[in-house]
């Protein structure tokens, strides 16, 4: 019996196994012989023919030592080969092989000695390219290193998504040892991870062969609180012949640059929410809505929901005590805020304009007496009945969900102006100290605002109390002229002055019709109007003549500091049906007559009253029944983005149409010709000359 005969009895019952081969042994290339006890070549592998180059009809037969070896080392390599044959064991080694071409090739050998059932003996020869060889060691031993000693994380599943390799590192990332991970899958190893999440990923990477490179995964791990990130990619392994082997996946803690990143990145956000509150809030002088400004700046970005109450104390112009002190204390709310809609939050907040008295026990109390930041990072039950007014806004606030609260103090020039109030409740990040210390930054940019439109609130209500107890309080009644004025303070806060009117009885049933403006705004102006109409009541009562009048006016108006004054100066004689005029640097008057289009009498200008050295001129005008003079102040027609000219023309205009009656007219003057913003005073008075009635 020969040999293929022998192994062909040997190997025919064997079955085949069901899961496939692996591919490393083709990357080897390992090639088989067998030789008989003469060393002739009994067996020749397909490999042997690659590796060799001569096929199985030139090796088979043939002496291997003649066939393969350099007649130089042939000695050896029979002395080896009867080695091995008298049962003196295995060889292995390197040993240079004659190839088919001419070329020598280092081959790695493994020879054994075989034996039959009668007792024959064979040599079987396994072998594979040396350099081959080396090179999958090297790979192997690289990667056998860089799996255990590496400090990335690294992972091996099989196709049913089962570990079958952990690295140290790995094992360390995820606190659970490598034995542990080994055969489980990563729900049953990791259960604290998103594994749905993760299992989908590997998955998908298996299916499509794309790998799926740094993504960002954040989670805790067993036994470790701290929030951690990773950076994890997820490979596809496949051998030399393609066949899928299963994932591989790297992870690489993070944390720490991320944990910075953030940090940058929430600096940058507090940055830019100071920068736009640098120019969102104060950009008016007035009170509430540079309170809105503020509570609107903060929500979503800060807060839920935010408030801006003051102390009732401040708002009277009391002032507030600059020492921490103890409560109660009087709060009035003066904007609330809410960044999504929340009927729960707004109706458990104080409303606007509301004035509450709370105890010592307040947590706002407690912010605005001691002049401190009050943080309640998770909110207790205990806690809401301190936040809110009441058990009723306590429950809102509850079902609401508040979980934290914030309550930092308004603090302007050394002074306590109130407080800014912040709840969460859908945001789930509690108050931490950083945000303390933003919302005081916040809270003390805007309290210079709120304590400078404070101070202009207090100055234009003392000027426009002022102004009124110094202007006209009843029409009067003048002989031959029926009189009709209206007098409109700027809404700009600040910006109430020194427009005045006035109807002055005069000897000889005349009347002086006058109408003013100082330069300026404010209570100094309010106050130098005081001085001008008295002055001009006085010279009135001389019965001068108007430019007269003027000229005494510009003396007096001198000796003031630094003023200035426009005024239009007029004396209405019944007896004689005529006008005389005179202007002080004023816009002109208007002659409305029945029947004709009113227009502007040319007169001369004159200087404004307290430049001095220029004369004044009157001018006479015949008027009849029903002839109407409308004096009035630049506030009416002069604005900042419309020319003089057209605004002169609009006044015309509001006119030309039906003739109202004298209280219907000043309405329509002041409706047609609206003050852009309210920046100034309006002072304006029309006169209508009635049916001459003899006085008795």
């Amino acid at each position: 019996m020969n040999a293929s005969e022998v192994f062909g009895e040997r190997l025919g019952p064997l079955r085949v196994a069901a899961s496939e081969p692996g591919g490393l042994l083709d990357v080897l290339g390992v090639a088989a012989i067998v030789l008989d006890e003469t060393g002739r070549i009994a067996l020749w592998s397909p490999q042997a023919h690659e590796l060799f180059g001569w096929d199985a009809q030139e090796a088979l037969g043939h002496s291997a030592a003649k066939l393969l070896v350099a007649e130089e080392h042939r000695p050896q390599v029979l002395d080896l080969f009867a080695r091995v044959m008298s049962g003196g064991g295995t060889w292995a080694g390197v040993f240079p092989v004659r190839h088919k071409d001419g070329r020598t090739r280092m081959v790695e050998f493994r020879n054994m000695r075989l034996q039959d059932e009668h007792g024959g003996l064979y040599a079987l020869g396994i072998a594979t390219d040396e350099p081959t060889l080396r090179a999958v060691e090297r790979d192997l031993a690289l990667s056998v290193r860089l799996v255990s000693q590496s400090p990335i994380g690294l992972a091996v599943l099989d196709t049913d998504l089962r570990y079958v390799l952990v690295n140290p590192a790995l094992a360390r990332i995820n606190g659970v040892t490598s034995a542990d991970h080994m055969g489980r899958t990563v729900h049953d190893a990791l259960p604290f991870l998103d594994t749905a999440h993760i299992e989908s990923v590997m998955r998908r990477v298996l299916e499509t062969g794309v790998p799926l490179l740094d993504e960002t995964a954040i989670g805790r791990t067993f036994g470790d609180p701290a929030e951690h990130a990773w950076n994890v990619s997820y490979y596809r392994l496949e051998d030399p012949a393609g066949r899928v082997l299963g994932v591989a996946t790297s992870v690489v803690d993070v944390s720490e640059q991320y944990h910075a990143a953030n940090e940058a990145a929430e600096a940058r956000r507090r940055l830019d929410l100071i920068a736009r509150a640098s120019v969102r809030v104060g950009t008016t002088l007035d009170l509430n809505r540079t309170a809105h400004e503020l509570a609107d700046l903060v929500v979503t970005d800060l807060a839920d929901i935010a408030a801006v109450d003051l102390l009732d104390s401040v708002l009277e112009g009391h002032g507030a005590a600059k020492a921490p002190s103890t409560g109660p204390v009087s709060i009035r709310a003066l904007a609330v805020a809410s960044a999504y809609p929340s009927e729960a939050l707004r109706a458990a907040a104080d409303p606007p304009g509301n004035i509450a008295k709370y105890n010592a026990e307040r947590l706002v109390t407690r912010c605005v007496t001691t002049a401190r930041p009050v943080l309640i990072s998770h909110v207790g039950p205990g806690d809401l009945a301190n936040i809110a007014r009441d058990d009723e806004a306590a429950a809102l606030l509850d079902r609401a969900g508040l979980h934290s609260y914030l309550a930092v103090p308004l603090i302007a020039r050394g002074e306590v102006l109130g407080a800014l109030d912040l709840k969460r409740a859908r945001n789930p990040q509690p108050f931490t100290h950083d945000d303390a210390v933003l919302a005081l930054e916040l809270a003390t940019r805007a309290a210079v605002s709120i304590d400078n439109a404070r101070w202009y609130q207090q100055q234009r209500h003392a000027a426009l109390s002022l102004q009124r107890h110094l202007l006209p309080r009843q029409p009067p009644q003048p002989t031959g002229l029926d009189v009709a004025y209206r007098y409109q303070p700027a809404a700009a806060i600040g910006e109430a002055g020194g427009d005045w009117f006035d109807a002055i009885p005069v000897a000889g049933d005349k009347t002086a019709l006058v109408v003013g403006d100082v330069m300026g705004h404010g209570i100094n102006a309010a106050a130098t109007m005081g001085q001008l109409r008295t002055a001009t009541r006085t010279l009135a009562g001389l019965d001068l003549d108007p430019a007269d009048v003027l000229r005494h006016l510009d003396r007096i108006t001198g000796e003031l500091d630094e003023t200035t004054a426009t005024c239009v100066y007029a004396v209405y004689d019944p007896h004689r049906t005529h006008c005389r005029i005179a202007l002080a640097g004023h816009l002109p008057p208007i002659w409305d007559r029945p029947g004709r289009a009113p227009r502007f009498l040319q007169l001369p200008t004159g200087a404004p009253l307290g430049v001095g050295g220029v004369p004044f001129q009157a001018t006479t005008v015949d008027c009849a029944p029903g002839d109407r003079l409308i004096l009035y102040t630049d506030g009416l027609v002069e604005t900042r983005d419309q020319p003089i000219d057209d605004r002169l023309r609009a006044l015309l205009d509001a006119l030309t149409h039906h003739r109202l009656p004298l209280e219907a007219t000043c309405d329509r003057l002041l409706a047609a010709l609206p003050p852009p913003q309210g920046r100034d005073d309006i002072a304006l008075l029309i006169a209508q000359v009635t049916p001459s009635r003899r006085p008795a």
